[in-house]
């Protein structure tokens, strides 16, 4: 990747038009940006569009697109934070996972735990009509693959829940 081209940030993103639909845009902290772009190219096919290295070789910002959709991340840089690390690890976990609305879900979560995640959430068909599954990446960052495999009613999904739930 050329240091000279532009990297995409939400603002520029949001000029050209090239937000496809969504002006959310995840934005990911990690422990090592450089080996996150490896894993996310491996197990999601992401593109990577850029990064820009710190003095000291850290990624201060990088964008990735994958499913079609800008991600942003950066190495974890505590000392912006008040001296608090902000990735997965250590906070103890996330509270927030991406979901990537994918074809072909089966091959496509085999993927990412063939590249290194590790299953949370096994893929199965779901009661409100999709087949589904939730990985690990290696950096603490939970991912929900899913692929809508028949269409519900609301009243449909209630009753598929209830009778879940009753077993």
């Amino acid at each position: 990747m050329s240091p000279a081209r532009a990297i995409p940030t939400i603002q520029r993103s949001e000029q050209r038009g090239n937000h496809r639909g969504t002006r959310i845009v995840p934005h990911l902290v990690v422990d090592d940006a450089a080996a996150a772009i490896d894993f996310y190219v491996k197990a999601f096919d992401a593109v990577e569009l850029g990064r820009i290295p710190g003095p000291d070789g850290k990624l201060i910002h990088a964008a990735l697109r994958i499913n079609g959709f800008l991600v942003m991340l950066n190495d974890d840089f505590p000392e912006t934070c008040g001296g608090k690390s902000t990735t997965p690890r250590s906070l103890g976990g996330t509270p927030v996972t991406i979901h990537l609305t994918v074809t072909d879900v089966d091959t496509k979560f085999q993927r990412a735990v063939d590249a290194g995640a590790t299953v949370v959430i096994p893929l199965a068909d779901q009661f409100w009509g999709d087949r589904y599954g939730v990985v690990a990446d290696p950096f603490g960052h939970h991912w929900s693959l899913g692929q809508p495999v028949r269409e519900l009613s609301m009243d449909e999904i209630q009753e598929a829940m209830s009778a879940q739930a009753t077993g």
